[in-house]
């Protein structure tokens, strides 16, 4: 059982390196696809958003990445 728990826990880590990056990631994109659906926010704002926010999200894991190697 322990080496399908392994196998399985490789598998992910190769789409998922940071759980935390992935998990924003979505996060982001539910809440910028609720808005535009929800709120008739303008398609271009909602991309423009998506823009934005996964560049956020990607410079807050690098820095994160950058300060628990530095240590």
């Amino acid at each position: 059982m322990n080496v399908i728990r392994l196998i399985a826990m490789e598998f992910f880590g190769m789409f998922v390196d940071d759980g935390n990056l992935a998990l924003l990631a979505l996060v982001l994109v539910a809440a910028v696809t609720a808005w535009v659906k929800l709120l008739a926010l303008p398609p271009l704002l909602g991309g423009a958003l998506l823009l934005v926010g996964c560049l956020a999200i990607l410079l807050l894991s690098v820095r994160r990445a950058a300060r628990t190697n530095r240590r």
